[in-house]
């Protein structure tokens, strides 16, 4: 990539480089700096000379599936255990076929908007669904991905909330955890697939599952996942039911450190935020979804200067209700601000979050910077449109934050050319979202 307007490397030094360039070769970047540094030749040439350029985005948490319910009317004003409620019959109703035609739109819709690693959490798989799928999808379209093996074992019956259609063995979970780390966790540097144990939420899982899980994560070298502190009705189940506020129950459990990451945490204590910076547990932030269920605004500030590793997720497709990374990023900075002051967070430090943070929290080194050694994992934001019009020519990184939220122009995953002016290549979008719409209709159809 030559000559970009802006090369914003995020290293450990934040270099920004007017008029940079980069080299990667076999999916590693080999070189960063200015244009006359670099060789003048390489097998392909991507001239950036209107693009502010950066590392690929990094998405902490979402949920592929829910692409198929957004916007259903009964659960558009809903607060999050009723709109789970609403919602859960519908999902019981996929298959492997919609968990695939989900996954394809939601990773559309991240690369499209600047993401080049995601990680998923689906937590139920119903009809003969697996996150094999997933995985096939999302290794066929190229992006980073770490696959969440979710799961919910605790149903109404037993005092959980989804119906106990949806749940499944405790022993069978575990099992298929073990057995898609042994077919397709990749711990290697630069690993395009990761497997991660997740568990949905003290909600909907046993104590034993979260105990087991953890320490068959820890034994086999893989990270673990699950919801924890987003609303106050989980904190009074928690209380009620195990007599632990939400933060407590998961420290009981052995669910912190740098290889536990936990989706929302609006509703920590300062005490809790203290401890959770002092182990290094991961918080992925969910600004719009917390917003759009009014579940309330974490404190992201107070997380970062304790210590934990946060980064961003866009968080349900269907309490978003979409899958922009970039505009998460805008929604974090504005409602951090909202919550303490004006400069609560900078431009930078919001996109320092989607990226270096991210990473951090997936546990992984080689993203989140253009650096040398690092993955080729890198987008670009063209400069010369009407919504950067006045903010480019001041500050043109801070503008992709500011300003109202543009798609890529280009971006890359390890190596590969992904989205080539503001396009997906070699996807046919059209037809992915017909099948899409599809499914979706006949998945409400059944409820009519």
């Amino acid at each position: 990539m030559r000559d970009a307007a802006l090369l914003a490397t995020f290293d450990d030094a934040g270099r920004e480089i007017a008029g940079g360039s980069l080299l990667a070769r076999d999916g590693v970047i080999e070189a960063v700096g200015a244009t006359r540094d670099l060789p003048a030749h390489a097998d392909r040439v991507i001239e950036a000379r209107n693009l502010v350029v950066l590392p690929g985005l990094v998405n902490t948490h979402h949920h592929f599936y829910q692409t198929l319910t957004r916007n259903i009317p009964a659960a558009q004003d809903a607060k999050l255990f009723d709109w789970l409620v609403t919602l859960y019959p519908l999902w019981a109703r996929m298959d492997a076929e919609a968990v695939r035609s989900a996954t394809a739109i939601a990773i559309a819709e991240l690369l499209l908007s600047g993401c080049t690693t995601a990680s998923d959490h689906t937590y139920l798989w119903p009809n003969g669904a697996r996150l094999d799928d997933q995985i096939e999808v999302a290794r066929a379209m190229g992006v980073r991905f770490h696959a969440a093996r979710g799961s919910m074992s605790i149903g109404r019956s037993q005092g959980g909330l989804p119906p106990d259609a949806v749940v499944e063995d405790e022993d069978a979970i575990l099992a298929d955890g073990a057995r898609l780390i042994d077919a397709y966790h990749d711990p290697s540097r630069h690993a395009m697939t990761r497997v991660v144990l997740a568990p949905c939420s003290p909600f909907s899982v046993s104590p034993r599952l979260m105990r087991e899980t953890v320490a068959c994560a820890r034994r086999r070298g893989v990270h673990v996942h699950t919801h924890l502190a987003e609303t106050r009705d989980e904190q009074d189940y928690c209380l009620q039911r195990f007599g632990r506020r939400p933060v407590e129950l998961a420290e009981e459990l052995g669910w912190t450190g740098d290889d536990v990451w936990h989706a929302h945490m609006v509703h920590p204590s300062p005490e809790e935020i203290v401890r959770l910076g002092r182990t290094r547990t991961g918080v992925a932030h969910c600004a719009t979804s917390n917003m759009r269920l009014g579940s309330g605004i974490a404190p992201l500030r107070a997380l970062v200067n304790a210590g934990a590793r946060v980064g961003l997720g866009v968080d349900g497709s269907a309490s978003n209700d979409g899958s922009h990374l970039l505009a998460e990023a805008r929604q974090a900075l504005l409602l951090a601000r909202v919550h303490d002051a004006p400069g609560a967070f900078s431009a930078r430090e919001i996109l320092r979050v989607a990226t270096r943070g991210g990473a951090s929290v997936l546990g992984r080194d080689d993203i989140g910077a253009l650096a040398p050694g690092m993955c080729a994992d890198i987008i670009g934001v063209r400069l010369d449109t009407l919504a950067m019009a006045g903010a480019a020519v001041h500050d043109p990184l801070a503008a992709l934050v500011f300003t109202q939220p543009a798609g890529v122009d280009v971006s890359i995953v390890n190596g590969r050319v992904l989205v080539d002016g503001g396009r997906l290549a070699g996807i046919d979008l059209e037809t992915l979202i017909a099948q899409h719409a599809r499914i979706a209709r006949a998945l409400t159809a059944q409820s009519r």
